[in-house]
This record gives structure tokens, sequence and C-alpha cells, in this order.
């Protein structure tokens, strides 16, 4: 059944009324519980829209201040972290790891290049220590777990999505080039230059202002039955995206202390995951990564630019539990190509999340993109979609 007719807060400036329609459309259809969407274009903000509940279980609104867990749209920042880093004579990609970070070639990882970690060709996709929250905090213990352990498979051979080491493997290489962890870097970087409201690691006084995450609708199809058969009996995969047992496999749970609406969480550095920001803000930085944006020149070269857009590993990633095969990374974005994640063109490049959010630019477009929710998606989500489908057709008719 439908849901009520929902009022849309903001803007979208003339041309870009069919991405404002589906939108609104996914609340009409009851897909959202709050959401935003905004889209930089040639440097200017041409799209700013919110609607719905920041938080589901009080009824507050969500506003034009409400923050939103990016999940793995969080990992699309620290791979623009490291282009500038790169184009700041900071590290080569094409360097093994251990010129930065010796220790890591215990083990068999010694031959391990940075941008193998980039492109998710490392091996280190699951610990082989656990953890705790306390763990987490502090990073090292993080870092020395990671030193410790074996690959699941030889690094630069083959390629598999690393859900939650993917934030330390890179972070830790950043510090190491640059003296920073990942929430001083994005701030460095990223945050304050651009005047964006962005953190891996909230402060306690922005903690107030994230959206409330719901639950994902019940799945009982089929499909669903068959694809988490699949994810049950591969027990690395299932520590890869628990980090060991730690965080809860559907990223929320109303029984636990620590998952993604605990505010512990929301204050560690896990930059694979928990970077929070505000649409806007997401797609000024991605604006300002290929066009010029609040009088900035391009924050990416071309060189970089063509670089991010150069496919580096591609497949099914985890063979048989992938549904929709065909990923496309470079290093470290997701890339046009992908059948279930069509972005707008061959010159996208971005990040989406596990809760159906999406982050990207492209640059023949001159264009910034961000899709921010606090709704939890079932298997056939299509609502970033639906979205970049409509942004598409705009940019098609201007």
């Amino acid at each position: 059944m439908d849901a009520p007719m929902t009022d849309l807060h903001g803007f979208a400036d003339e041309g870009f009324g069919s991405v404002a329609d589906a939108f609104r459309a996914h609340f009409d259809h009851g897909l959202e519980t709050g959401a935003a969407v905004a889209v930089y274009h040639h440097g200017r903000l041409v799209i700013d829209l919110h609607a719905g509940l920041a938080d589901a279980t009080t009824g507050a609104p969500w506003t034009r201040d409400t923050l939103a867990v990016m999940f793995s749209a969080t990992k699309g920042l620290m791979a623009l972290c490291g282009y500038l880093a790169q184009q700041d004579g900071l590290l080569d990609f094409d360097t093994p790891v251990t010129t930065l970070w010796p220790e890591y070639g215990a083990h068999g990882k010694e031959a391990t290049t940075i941008r193998d970690v980039f492109c998710h060709r490392a091996g280190v996709v699951a610990l082989d220590t656990e953890l705790t929250l306390a763990d987490l905090t502090r990073w090292t213990p993080v870092i020395t777990a990671i030193e410790n352990t074996r690959p699941q498979f030889t690094p630069g051979t083959t390629f598999a999505y690393h859900p939650l080491t993917y934030g330390w493997l890179t972070g830790e290489i950043l510090r190491r080039a640059t003296g920073k962890l990942p929430g001083a870097l994005l701030e460095h970087y990223l945050a304050a230059p651009l005047a964006a409201q962005a953190w891996i690691g909230v402060p306690d006084h922005v903690q107030p202002r994230v959206a409330r995450i719901t639950p994902a609708p019940a799945d009982t199809s089929s499909q669903a039955a068959e694809l988490m058969r699949k994810v049950l009996a591969m027990p690395t995969f299932i520590r890869a995206v628990t980090l060991g047992g730690l965080l809860p496999a559907r990223l929320i749970d109303p029984g636990s202390t620590l998952d993604f609406n605990s505010p512990a969480l929301h204050a560690a550095q896990i930059p694979a995951a928990n970077g929070i920001t505000a649409a806007g803000d997401l797609a000024r930085i991605y604006s300002a990564a290929v066009t010029p944006t609040d009088g900035r020149t391009p924050l990416l070269t071309k060189e970089s630019i063509t670089d991010a857009c150069t496919v580096r590993s591609h497949g099914t990633s985890w063979p048989g539990v992938v549904a929709q095969p065909g990923i496309r990374y470079s290093t470290g974005f997701l890339l046009n190509g992908f059948p279930a994640r069509p972005l707008l063109s061959d010159t996208s490049f971005g990040h989406d999340g596990a809760n159906g959010g999406l982050a990207f630019a492209d640059s023949d477009a001159h264009l910034g993109f961000a899709y921010l929710n606090n709704q939890l998606p079932p298997m056939d989500d299509e609502r970033a979609n639906r979205l970049t489908r409509a942004l598409r057709h705009a940019l098609d008719r201007l």
C-alpha cells in the first residue's frame, strides 16, 4: 500500500524536476523513512532536497542539518584522500605497502602494493584476531591484528571486496604517509577546505544530529533465502562483515549495545563504514574533486581523474554470493558498468553503501551527486538507481 503524500523540503532547479519526482515517489511508495539528495552541476548546487523522519521512534523530522551514516560510501572519501596524498608526493600507489608500513609484510603480505590495498586485492578480507570495542577506539590494536593476519589469498592475484578491513588498511597507509589518522585526514583534505560537514568519528556535540537507522523490511523470498544460505556457508565472509562477530551482520540490532545506531560506534574511527555527513556536503566534496566548486580549482588532477576511472578489479568478488556479478572498481572507487549500480557515464566514480546510499563524481558532466537515507533496503533496492536514471534524463534535456 502506498504511503501518504510526503512533503519535500529544499529545492530542485528548473530542468531537474525529474530527480525531485523520483525522490518523492520513494516516499509515496513507502520506500523511505528519511532521506536527502543533492547535486552540484558545474560547481553550483542545483538539487538540495530532504524529506521524512530522522528518527521514526520519536517522529523527529529530517531537516537540512540532519546527518547520516554513509556505510561503505565512506570508502570513496578514503580513496579521495589517497589520491590527494599521492598528488602531494606522500605516497605512490604502485609501491609496496612495506615502503611506508614495514610491519605489514609479515605472513606472506610483503609483496602487496598500495594499489592492491585500494583495489580490494590485498587478501586481508577478515582478521585472525578477536577484537573488542575498546580495540576499535584505540586504532593500534586493529593495525596489529592486520599485521598478524595471513591473507586469505595471494595478494594481487585476485579480487575480493574488503567490507571493513579496507578502512584500516588504507587508513594506516595514509597515517604512515601523512601523520594523520583518517578523521583528521578527512578534515585536512576535504572537510575544512570545502567547509563540509563530514567526519570519520563524530564528536559528541554532533551525535544528536545523526539520523536513526530503520531495519530493512522482512524478505521471505526464495532469492533471499538462497543468498542467505550461500552467505552462511562462507565463514570468512561472515567474519569480514561482522569483524569476527563484534558487529551485527544486519548492521543494526535492537538487542545490542553496539551497532550502527550506537553513539559509541559513531565516535570510533571505522574508515570503511562509519563516515557521517549530509548529502549536500558529500555532493560538494565530489563536485570539488572534478570541477571548480566554491571558487576552488578541482581537487584532482586530470591524471588522477583518469586513473580513478580506470578499472582495476572486476567480477563477482565473492563467488556465488554476489547476486548480480559485474562489479567494477578502480583504485578505491566503484565505477560505471556494474549492472546493479549504474552511474552516469564511464567518467563517473564514487561509492555506494549498505543503506542503499550513493555518492559519485562525473568529470564529463562536471557533477557531484549524493543520496543518503536511514532506511536499510530489501534485496531488490532500486532507490539510488532511480535517482541516477532521473538525473541522466534531466542532463540529457538541458
